[in-house]
Order: structure tokens, then C-alpha cells, then sequence
């Protein structure tokens, strides 16, 4: 197979570049498994969140707790502007 050339590495790398910030317009999660086996969720803010197997079970077990706390707790959290 031979090397690809120069222009072909620029074409490729603005391409990937274009569907990057699609990807960041579009508000997507995008899910990833880490090196150590932690699940990383890319997505929510600057950085990733990561957690193992056994924590995003827990996590999500108490799914409807975090609900109830977010709502009694609103008035009191930062909410970022929705205009």
C-alpha cells in the first residue's frame, strides 16, 4: 500500500477537523474506554468524566435520587443561560 501523499494528509486532516466541530455543535456524548478500563464521557464539559464499571452502575442506580436533589437544589446551583 503505498504512502499517501502530502496533499492527501492535508485533505484528510481538514476533513477530520470539519467533523470535530460537528461533533462539538451537536452536543453528542461520545463514550470511550480508557487504557487503565474506565469509561470516559467526552461531551459534558471541558474535560472528560471518567469513572470504572462499578461506579457509573452506582452512579446510574441512583439516577432518580440525582433528579430529586438536582430539583429541591435548583434555586441554589448555577444554571447556564438557555438564550
Amino acid at each position: 500500500m503505498a504512502e499517501p501523499t502530502y496533499e492527501e494528509l492535508k485533505a484528510r486532516l481538514s476533513q477530520l477537523e470539519k467533523e470535530v466541530e460537528i461533533k462539538k455543535r451537536t452536543g453528542d456524548l461520545i463514550f470511550k474506554v480508557g487504557e487503565k478500563g474506565g469509561v470516559s464521557v467526552y461531551g459534558l464539559g471541558r474535560f472528560p468524566v471518567t469513572l470504572y464499571y462499578e461506579q457509573w452502575n452506582r452512579l446510574l442506580g441512583a439516577g432518580e435520587d440525582l433528579k430529586k436533589f438536582l430539583e429541591e437544589n435548583k434555586s441554589r446551583l448555577k444554571l447556564k443561560d438557555q438564550g
